[in-house]
């Protein structure tokens, strides 16, 4: 595995000496006293006006309904008429310059960590203070998650399973993938998965054949629930890619702590919002990333949004709303995933109806993409301050860091999002950032490597 400043160097190649030094220089700063702002702490409980947050060092210390006294030496910023929530999550994603995801699934890049750096602070400037990848090649990952922990660059907080965890053949067993095929024969790859310290293990339980997909390899679900136990022997959490109810059903029964994906095949059955209610197993939402193909077809004038200028360069704009969108218009792909978003937002509104344990995740590679999850989640029924509550404290339940991260509460990390709007009345009110912190640091958005600082 290379080191971090291994690949510092490499970072470097592609980067300007001026934009180094954005990336990379760290100033000491003061605790913060954010005061008289409303608090929508994630947890789903009411709203407090007139409150203040207290954060010193990199945790949340005081939230009181009342004024305080700011200590010496604290920062103060008046909150008044803006709105204070945790930093969103998207707990799907497979990052740029590494694996890109396309319907035939995962194909490899070229391990170009400036484009990746680039994708991981448009989530920053996005409001999005973490990500969980879910499959990518394992070096060019590990090696940003390595980066973003050691301090010395600027990205949200990189949670990864490194590669995929499949049988041979079968969804996600491209590049970066550990294959197994048989127990106990399995133990030496994924010991050498395990050693790469992977945040969660994601599984792929799809035999496809739907979506004028072709049928493959389906992984052995008792060989799935051996993994499973033996990762989570390891204190290793695990997450399944399964699109049909029956697939989830056999994985949840297998052990699995999360799904990866809604059921996207069909309308689930009567007692599966129940069973996942009962169950408590968080379920990533997964929207956008179908629903994506038809809007740019259709409309991809989506692409002129503040922040998808922000964030993406001019030139892949044009490529996206010129070849990108004929390319779209003409697959079968597109319109298959057009008809069954519906679907998919309806199972994912009864199962939070019920009681299930709904999390962001987008399947994409940037920040807006998220705010267009929340955006599909509106559109499926569900109230503005779930959806806050779904991007994450559920978000946080996913990854099993709830205890750190997800909400504002005291003793947690301040990861924090300031508002020009209240996104309770319109979620699009989480567009209006003002301020994004991240351990207690205030991110300096204006000198982040995107184009709109360019």
């Amino acid at each position: 595995m290379q080191k971090p400043d291994q690949l510092v160097g490499r970072v470097l190649k592609h980067l300007s000496s001026a934009t180094f030094l954005g990336l990379f220089s760290l100033s000491v700063q003061a605790d913060l006293l954010i005061s008289n702002v409303t608090l929508i702490d994630g947890t789903g409980r009411p709203v407090v006006p007139g409150a203040s947050v207290l954060v010193e060092g990199d945790r949340i210390s005081r939230i009181s309904r009342q004024a305080l006294q700011a200590p010496k030496g604290t920062q103060v910023i008046d909150g008044t008429g803006k709105f204070l929530i945790p930093g969103l999550m998207d707990v799907h994603i497979h990052l740029r310059g590494g694996v890109n995801v396309t319907k035939d699934g995962l194909t490899a890049g070229s391990q170009d960590f400036a484009e990746g750096i680039q994708a991981l602070q448009g989530y920053l400037y996005s409001g999005v203070t973490a990500i969980f990848d879910a499959g990518n090649l394992p070096d060019y990952i590990f090696g940003l998650r390595d980066m973003e922990r050691s301090g010395e660059t600027v990205l949200p907080r990189v949670y990864t399973t490194g590669g995929i965890v499949t049988y041979p053949g079968s969804h996600g067993s491209g590049p970066g993938a550990y294959l197994v095929d048989a127990w106990p024969d399995a133990i030496p790859v994924i010991d050498e998965h395990i050693a790469r310290k992977p945040d969660m293990v994601k599984f792929t339980l799809e035999e496809r054949g739907w979506g004028a997909r072709p049928m493959i390899t389906l992984l052995p679900v008792d060989l799935l629930q051996t993994m499973i136990e033996y990762y989570n022997n390891q204190g290793i959490r695990s997450t399944v890619h399964a699109s049909s109810e029956l697939r989830a059903r056999e994985a949840i029964f297998a052990g699995v702590d999360a799904l990866a994906h809604p059921v996207i095949q069909g309308p689930i059955s009567d007692s599966f919002a129940p069973l996942m209610a009962a169950k408590k197993i968080p379920m990533a939402t997964t929207l956008t990333i179908g629903e994506n193909y038809s809007r740019l077809a259709e409309h991809p004038e989506f692409l002129d949004e503040a922040l998808y200028q922000a964030v993406l360069d001019a030139d892949e704009i044009e490529d996206l709303q010129t070849a990108g969108t004929a390319k779209w218009q003409g697959e079968t792909w597109t319109w298959w995933m057009k008809l069954m978003t519906p679907v998919a937002q309806e199972n994912i509104r009864k199962i939070h109806e019920a009681g299930g344990v709904v999390a962001l995740g987008t399947d994409q590679s940037s920040g807006p993409a998220v705010h267009r999850e929340m955006e599909l989640l509106a559109a499926a029924g569900i109230q503005p301050m779930d959806i806050i509550k779904i991007a994450t404290l559920n978000a946080a339940l996913y990854l099993g860091v709830a205890d750190q991260l997800g909400s504002i509460e005291e003793g947690k990390l301040a990861d924090i999002v300031l508002l020009d709007a209240d996104p309770t009345a319109d979620i699009n009110g989480a567009k209006q950032i003002n301020i994004v912190i991240k351990a207690g640091q205030i991110i300096e958005r204006d000198k982040l490597d995107l184009p709109v600082n360019r």
